[in-house]
């Protein structure tokens, strides 16, 4: 709540209020207070009592709040009301009206000391800003909510957690996502506080991370407890599209505090819609799973559903990551021509600062490929740049396989000394698959799920 200012802002309020309803001092006053009161009061030399400005409110037709604080009448149901607008803009894929929608709401909520909305438009002003690839906004954005909210209980911080690890994640720092996300769910299962929605946004957050640094069986379990949370949260479009109706009518007649829970109700719909990029990554993890038991058919179902789920969303980042499976997936199934396309494609569009591993992942496919048709020139190009990438990322399973990879390449072509020196370097970053120097997983949640077991 926005504090009181302090009496001279009150005073000159009380006097541009009583000016513009052309009240004299005493008409003012009558029948509690004096016009010598009101004249001190404009005056700035005392501060009123509640009773005093509740009285003057009332003369002067306005809110207690308003006289007290200078914040519009109404403000806080009218930003609830923008910031579902813009939530459902960017759940349709409109991140430019989104960002317009979010920015407005900052604005005002600033103006106004309304720290919670402005929690909520930094919010969405990340997720806007990731969703366009500009990734040290969206970390400044979600840095500066999370901020705002270090008073609050943590399931309201995973939101903001979740965004900044994001960012960090598809700028290449894997560990420091997966510390961020870790340590925010062992805060909520550690301290009792099972939130749902909040241990849903962190575990589904984590399995990409996860993946990239060779902790698959973390990944799995993450996806399985992601998946045991999320009943009731598919398709929350339609019922958040109704509530936000709902609350235009009730605005217009009148009845604010209805407005606000309606609205209240359609904001955690179109935050829990937002999750369905989330969602996928189990799809993705599924399709993972299946290509490494060799089930290629069922593998490319599950990544092709990932991806569509991403796609609805317009969340181009995020289906980047799944392409490269889906393109390993391909090229397995001998269908090279259509794995190279979309390969290719894939690195037209993203660049080293925007998902150093999955370009990575790429070039590492297209060696393969390259490597398949006897084209070694070409292979070495894609490695070489490949190695670049991951070692700025730090993802030390996939830097021993393809110094494996680039080694067994200059081996065949005669080069055995460097090619040594390659596998020395791969040995430096040997890890056993499915493992992580992470430490212990997170503790769990109160949930039990087919298959779970501990990581250890």
């Amino acid at each position: 709540m926005t504090e009181e200012q302090g009496p001279a802002e009150i005073g000159r309020r009380v006097q541009q209020l009583r000016h513009e309803r052309g009240m004299t001092q005493r008409a003012l006053a009558e029948p509690a207070y004096t016009a010598a009161y009101v004249s001190t009061v404009e005056a700035g030399r005392v501060r009123p009592s509640e009773a005093a400005l509740r009285h003057l409110a009332d003369r002067l037709g306005v809110t207690y709040d308003e006289l007290a604080t200078g914040r519009p009448a109404h403000l806080a149901t009218e930003l609830s009301f923008s910031l579902t607008e813009a939530q459902s803009a960017l759940a349709a894929g409109d991140t430019a009206a989104a960002a317009a929608g979010f920015a407005t709401v900052l604005e005002r909520a600033d103006r106004h000391g309304l720290a919670p909305a402005r929690a909520a438009a930094l919010l969405g002003l990340g997720e806007c800003a990731l969703e366009s690839g500009r990734l040290d906004e969206a970390r400044e954005h979600f840095e500066s909510a999370e901020l705002l909210l270090a008073a609050e209980a943590p399931p309201r911080r995973a939101a903001a957690v979740r965004g900044r690890a994001v960012a960090h994640l598809l700028a290449g720092e894997l560990r420091y996502a997966c510390y961020l996300l870790e340590t925010a769910i062992d805060q909520l299962n550690a301290g009792g506080l099972h939130d749902p929605d909040a241990l849903l946004l962190l575990y589904s957050a984590v399995i990409g991370p996860y993946m990239d640094m060779g902790a698959h069986a973390r990944a799995a379990q993450a996806a399985e407890l992601a998946l045991a949370l999320a009943p009731g949260a598919t398709d929350p479009a339609l019922v958040a599209g109704l509530h936000r109706s709902v609350a235009r009518t009730l605005i217009a007649e009148g009845r604010t505090a209805e407005a606000d829970a309606s609205l209240a109700k359609a904001q955690e719909l179109y935050q829990r819609l937002r999750l369905n990029s989330d969602l996928a990554k189990c799809h993705w993890m599924r399709g993972y799973v299946h290509a490494q038991a060799g089930d290629l058919d069922r593998a490319e179902h599950e990544l092709r559903t990932a991806r569509a789920m991403l796609a609805s969303q317009r969340a181009e980042l995020f289906t980047h990551q799944v392409d490269v499976e889906l393109a390993d997936v391909l090229r397995r199934r001998g269908r090279d021509q259509e794995a190279g396309d979309l390969l290719h494609r894939l690195l037209d569009r993203i660049g080293p600062e925007r998902g150093a591993v999955h370009a990575a992942g790429a070039h590492r496919l297209l060696g393969l490929i390259a490597e398949e048709r006897e084209d070694t020139e070409a292979a070495e190009e894609h490695y070489v740049a490949a190695l670049s990438l991951l070692e700025r990322a730090g993802a030390a399973g996939d830097l021993a396989d393809l110094c494996r990879l680039l080694g067994d390449l200059l081996r065949r072509t005669g080069r055995i000394e460097l090619a040594l020196d390659v596998y020395r370097t791969g040995l430096g970053h040997r890890a056993a698959p499915g493992t992580t120097t992470l430490g212990p997983g997170p503790a769990h949640p109160p949930i039990h799920t087919a298959g779970a077991t501990p990581d250890r």
